[in-house]
């Protein structure tokens, strides 16, 4: 058990959970909770997001080399690493589904923490650690102004925002987790 403590300590584990719940509670504690803007889905995506964004700072050693020629198979750490990260993720953001403020339940929880953590990791394979959180701040940022989702194409920028039960917003999200996670597992962080 003391190579998971040393693992977590040195991938700042503690400091971005703190992050996730402070963000978290943030989002909440400012999102309107009746009247104009009840129901949006937005303020739940951007406290998942945020929550994001905090797990992703982890997805970088302390130092690169070194995780390169350690004797350890970085694979299956890397590739577990990423799936915890989205399961803490929409763990954190179960709270805001349960309180009745967004409409979607579960199913919109897992299609959009499972896809902004694949971002997360794409981000950490293609710019490093320190810039992991590029693509699903991006990304978000992207969705809130994009035009109503219409075509399949405006489905696919949009899939954070999508109501349950849209076939492109699902697997929008399972093909970005699936890439992101291979690309990190496979490469590891970028120098």
């Amino acid at each position: 058990m003391r190579w998971l403590t040393l693992y977590a300590r040195s991938r700042q584990v503690p400091a971005s959970l703190a992050a996730l719940v402070i963000g978290a509670v943030s989002v909440w504690a400012v999102a309107p909770s009746h009247g104009v803007g009840a129901g949006d889905p937005r303020p739940a995506v951007l406290g998942m997001a945020v929550g994001v964004v905090a797990a992703s700072v982890g997805f970088g050693g302390q130092d690169v080399a070194l995780d390169r020629t350690a004797a350890v198979r970085w694979v299956p750490r890397r590739a577990a690493h990423v799936l915890v990260a989205g399961v803490v993720v929409a763990a954190v953001s179960w709270g805001w589904w349960s309180s009745g403020q967004e409409p979607g339940g579960a199913e919109v929880l897992v299609r959009d923490s499972a896809g902004l953590t694949g971002l997360a990791a794409l981000g950490a394979a293609l710019s490093g650690g320190q810039y992991a959180w590029t693509l699903p701040f991006g990304w978000l940022s992207f969705s809130f102004f994009a035009p109503p989702a219409t075509s399949t194409a405006t489905q696919v920028t949009g899939w954070l925002l999508l109501p349950p039960g849209t076939p492109a917003g699902a697997w929008t999200a399972l093909v970005l987790l699936v890439a992101g996670t291979s690309a990190y597992a496979l490469a590891g962080p970028r120098r």
